[in-house]
């Protein structure tokens, strides 16, 4: 069975940190991204306003802090290892996060298939945001549909990884969930919870040997 396997980034393939807390640690903002974070957190605002504010942020961001953010990143331990796994076992590994495209598609660098994030203008900004290209949680799952067809599977074949409320929605649409260092909500919703800082420990949970293939 060849399955497709769905990484949220933010507090899950990244250790207690986000792909905006990255960045605006680069430009010295990490208050300023804390207060929306913080509103996001609690609903006062929705992705499309936080991109806007975060947008409106990073006036001053530049490729090579974004390149810095993407080095410096809390990661878990062993997510290239285990994207190589997945890929000597014909299955497939993709990203979808809210954070920006622009720094989310550095990890098909590391070996995924696909990486998706909301769309934002190339850095630096000479363009405002289009809030049409942010991702909403809901959106998760239609791009999850897209890689399923692009990959010949359907949502039964899938299995998502994610850490907090912006995962509940592909949580509940496939039948093998990781809670990654996760809030209790979701954690309650998942088939498989792990605490802890190693991929390869999280992606144990839902491995299945197969006779002849080669594991790294």
């Amino acid at each position: 069975m060849t399955r497709l396997h769905l990484f949220d980034l933010d507090g899950t393939l990244m250790y207690g940190s986000a792909a905006p807390v990255e960045l605006s640690r680069q430009l010295g903002l990490l208050a300023e991204i804390a207060d929306l974070e913080r509103a996001f957190s609690a609903r006062e605002i929705g992705p499309p306003e936080f991109a806007v504010g975060v947008h409106a942020l990073w006036a001053h961001l530049t490729p090579a802090h974004v390149r810095a953010a993407f080095e410096g990143a809390p990661w878990l331990a062993g997510i290239r290892e285990v994207w190589r796994e997945i890929r000597a076992r014909g299955e497939y590994c993709a990203v979808i996060s809210l954070s920006p495209s622009f720094f989310v598609e550095l990890l098909l660098e590391w070996g995924a298939h696909a990486a998706h994030g909301s769309v934002f203008p190339e850095v630096p900004f000479t363009r405002p945001v289009d809030v049409t290209g942010i991702l909403t949680p809901e959106d998760k799952l239609t791009v999850a549909d897209r890689l399923c067809k692009r990959f010949g599977l359907d949502r039964a074949d899938c299995v998502a990884y994610g850490d907090s409320m912006t995962d509940a929605v592909l949580f509940g649409a496939v039948p093998v969930s990781v809670a990654v260092n996760a809030r209790p909500y979701l954690a309650e919703r998942a088939t498989h919870v792990y605490q802890g800082r190693d991929l390869r420990e999280a992606y144990q949970l839902v491995t299945v040997a197969r006779p002849g293939v080669e594991t790294s």
